[in-house]
């Protein structure tokens, strides 16, 4: 007997990090039946072959939607639109699609100009989980195990389909969130975006010093971990930034009044204000997310 969430046939755009895990997630749940990739780098693919993640894959984006019943998009954002516009000549007519992008302003908009009346099959959705290694090779079958997938479903999206990607990403271990796509942004770009940012921004200033490279060599624990989520893809934050512009400028404007505050206090060797700012910096982390 077929469970009533399984997918028979999974077409995953874009072979990475997140669609590869989801693959393997659901293979070890044996709750899809074929898993067919797509993606520009043929040797990625063929290591997706190799390693069980994928069971066939093809080369072009319509070869790689026929058939199928459910359509994860896991590219950046930036080449979300393209990619929409070509499942949107070849998708059979039930087929339901979903995406992983990390803002989800840009991408409704893209799914909005392509997909016409069938946006109702349309789940924006964003799994809060990944790393900083890419491609095939970097997939796990538990990444989701216990972490957040947002989805935000618009009024057009029809609540079977909000159903079928919901009960996908649960049989991966998922937790699953609702949130309208304006508030996700601006959750976002607090909580991801504005870290990266923070991280790029530090790596960059400091490998621009005449001893940077000394500076590098005697980096501790708090510098690795801090820094660790600037080694993520380029490509991919490029086009979050551009994506979620309007929150993510107006954070680092009131991060930026923060920093100018501190060097303030540093400058007048304001003690009680350094300890009254760092005080409460820690007891809000302590609450909120915990002290270790």
């Amino acid at each position: 007997m077929i469970a009533k969430d399984m997918i028979d046939k999974l077409c995953i755009i874009g072979v990475g990090l997140i669609g590869s895990s989801l693959s393997l997630a659901l293979k070890r749940e044996a709750a899809v039946g074929e898993v067919i990739g797509y993606g520009r780098n043929q040797a990625n693919l063929e290591k997706g072959l190799e390693l069980g993640v994928l069971d066939r894959y093809e080369t072009t984006i319509a070869a790689a939607v026929e058939g199928a019943d459910v359509i994860v998009v896991a590219v950046p954002l930036g080449a979300m639109q393209t990619v929409f516009a070509e499942i949107a000549k070849s998708a059979r007519n039930d087929a339901v699609i979903t995406d992983v992008g990390s803002a989800k302003g840009s991408v409704v908009q893209a799914a909005l100009a392509e997909f016409g009346d069938s946006v109702s099959r349309f789940v924006p959705g964003h799994p809060i989980a990944g790393g900083e290694q890419s491609g095939v090779e970097a997939g796990y079958a538990t990444l989701y195990q216990g972490r957040r997938v947002i989805l935000t479903p618009l009024a057009q999206t029809d609540a079977a389909a909000s159903a079928r990607i919901e009960a996908m990403w649960r049989r991966c271990g998922a937790d699953i969130e609702y949130l309208d796509v304006e508030h996700h942004d601006k959750v976002l770009a607090a909580t991801s975006h504005l870290p990266h940012m923070l991280a790029y921004a530090l790596v960059h200033q400091l490998s621009s010093l005449n001893d940077h490279e000394e500076i590098f060599r005697y980096a501790a624990g708090g510098f690795r971990d801090f820094t660790r989520i600037a080694s993520s893809d380029p490509v991919m934050w490029r086009d979050v930034c551009i994506a979620n512009g309007d929150a993510l400028v107006d954070l680092i404007e009131q991060y930026q009044h923060e920093l100018n505050s501190i060097a303030q206090a540093i400058r007048t060797a304001d003690a009680d204000e350094l300890l009254r700012l760092f005080s409460h910096a820690k007891s809000q982390r302590d609450l909120q997310i915990g002290s270790c």
